[in-house]
C-alpha cells in the first residue's frame, strides 16, 4: 500500500494542510498559550520548542509514521493548531490520531469534530485502514470525552507510563474505532 504523505483535506468548517517548516510559525501564537498542552509530554510553548516539534514531526513523515497537519479554521480564517496521524502501522491497517492541539478560543467551537470527522472519513475510505486509535491522560476528561463523542471504545489503561513536562507520570486511555463501527455510525 502507498500513502499519500501530503493530503489536504478540507470542508466548510476547516482546512487541514500538511505542517511543514514554511508554515509552522503560524502556529507560534496559539502554541504559547499557557497550559495548552498540560496533559502532553511535548513541549511547544516558545518558538524554538515549537520549531524543534515541527522537526521531530518532519523526521517521523520522511520515515513513513505518521502525517502531520496544519489546522486552519475557514469560519473564523485563522490557523488554530495542529494534529497529525502516527504510528502508521502498513501491515496491520492501524493508526493513531494523535498530537492534536488548538487554541483555547477554538476549543468548544466544534472544529475538533469536524476536522477529526475528517481525517476518520479519510483513514478508513481513502487509506484502507482498519482501526484507529486515540491515547488520552486519563485526567483529560474533555478531551476522552470527545473521543468516546466519535464513538470510540475504551480498550484499557496504561498505567504510569509516559513522563509530562512537569514529571508527573501519567496513565494513558487508550481508545479505539474500527471501520466497521465507523461505517455504522456516519449513517
Amino acid at each position: 500500500m502507498k500513502l499519500d504523505f501530503t493530503p489536504t483535506l478540507e470542508n466548510d468548517f476547516v482546512k487541514l494542510s500538511p505542517l511543514t517548516m514554511d508554515n509552522f510559525h503560524e502556529l507560534i501564537p496559539i502554541a504559547s498559550q499557557e497550559k495548552l498542552v498540560q496533559y502532553s509530554p511535548s513541549d511547544i510553548e516558545t518558538p524554538e520548542s515549537l520549531k524543534s516539534y515541527v522537526e521531530i514531526a518532519l523526521n517521523l513523515k520522511e520515515n513513513g509514521t505518521s502525517i502531520p497537519f496544519i489546522i486552519f479554521d475557514k469560519r473564523k480564517q485563522q490557523y488554530a493548531g495542529s494534529t497529525r496521524y502516527m504510528n502508521i502501522n502498513l501491515k496491520n491497517k492501524v493508526l493513531e490520531i494523535g498530537s492534536t492541539w488548538i487554541g483555547k478560543e477554538f476549543q468548544g467551537t466544534g472544529l475538533n469534530s469536524q476536522m477529526k470527522f475528517l481525517m476518520l472519513n479519510h483513514v478508513f475510505n481513502n487509506m484502507d485502514f482498519e482501526k484507529v486509535e486515540f491515547r488520552v491522560d486519563e485526567r483529560n476528561m474533555a478531551s476522552r470525552k470527545a473521543v468516546e463523542k466519535l464513538g470510540c471504545t475504551l480498550e484499557g489503561i496504561l498505567r504510569e507510563n509516559v513522563y509530562l513536562l512537569d514529571g508527573f507520570k501519567r496513565n494513558t486511555c487508550c481508545y479505539g474505532l474500527l471501520k466497521s463501527e465507523w461505517e455504522a455510525l456516519k449513517e
